[in-house]
This record gives structure tokens, C-alpha cells and sequence, in this order.
């Protein structure tokens, strides 16, 4: 197996983006690696047909876009000491838009990735039906291992 040198987590701002964010610091860490964090806004593009949305949905993106660098910044700001810690200095962030699955592993490529580390739930309930599993996705056709987790076992609330 090659070295580590690089890890990419795609976070989703959802209450397990912290398990996965440490688990991916951690073997940063252990691996004495860069970090990766990316933010993928879903491209509503390809769900036009499914319903007459009362708002234009460029504006609805862009502003999503916006708020999601809004979030990146206080998402890093706030694990920052964790990183410190860590010893882990060179974070960088991203956010990005299109489909989720393809971002990730698009990302993962272009920045010759390693390691990717991502939560196996994320969002529940219409999202998911919408958006599918973006984990199968990422696992399915990534150019690296991935390494996936599922944040309810620390809780002890197996989900499916």
C-alpha cells in the first residue's frame, strides 16, 4: 500500500460531521498527513422535473454557495485548536457544487488523494431519498480507499 500523505473528508454541516471530522484529524495525524475538507452544494439541476419550485433556482444555489463558505469558515474556525493539537498544519477547505458523490471523488483526483473519510449518514428522511447514498457512491468509484463510518455506533443508535 502506498503512503498517506493526503486525507479528504466531505462534511455536511449535519450533526455527525464532527465524529467524522475527528476520525479523519486522527488519521491525518497518524499518518502525519495533509487535510482536506470539502462541502459539495447539490446541483438541483437534475430535479427540475419533479416539481414547479416557487423560486429561481440559480439565485437558490448561489445563495446556498454563500452560505455554505459562511459555514466552512466557522466549521474550520471551531476545530482549529483540534487541528493544532493534532499537529496537523496544512487544512485546507473547499466548497463545491454539482452532485455530491462526483465532487468528492473528482476532488479526491485532482488533489491526488490518498485517503478519504466520510460518514456513512449524513442528512435523513427526503434528503436521502433524494440525494441516495453519497457514501455507496464515493466507495464505489473513488480512485483511493475510503474509509467510512458510521457515527450512530458511538451513540449506540445503529441506523440503517
Amino acid at each position: 500500500m502506498q503512503s498517506v500523505n493526503s486525507v479528504l473528508t466531505p462534511i455536511d454541516f449535519s450533526e455527525n460531521a464532527d465524529t467524522v471530522f475527528k476520525a479523519a484529524v486522527f488519521l491525518a495525524k497518524t499518518f502525519k498527513a495533509e487535510l482536506h475538507v470539502v462541502f459539495v452544494v447539490q446541483n438541483f439541476e437534475d430535479y427540475t422535473g419533479f416539481f414547479v419550485p416557487p423560486i429561481n433556482l440559480p439565485n437558490l444555489e448561489e445563495e446556498l454557495y454563500a452560505s455554505a463558505q459562511q459555514k466552512m469558515e466557522s466549521f474550520i474556525a471551531q476545530h482549529k485548536g483540534l487541528c493544532d493539537e493534532a499537529g496537523i498544519s496544512a487544512v485546507s477547505s473547499k466548497v463545491l457544487s454539482g452532485d455530491v458523490g462526483e465532487e468528492v471523488v473528482k476532488y479526491a483526483e485532482q488533489k491526488k488523494v490518498q485517503l478519504i473519510v466520510m460518514g456513512t449518514h449524513g442528512y435523513k428522511g427526503l434528503e436521502r431519498i433524494m440525494f441516495g447514498s453519497v457514501a455507496e457512491k464515493v466507495v464505489k468509484t473513488a480512485h483511493c480507499p475510503v474509509l467510512t463510518l458510521n457515527p450512530y455506533r458511538d451513540r449506540g443508535e445503529v441506523q440503517d
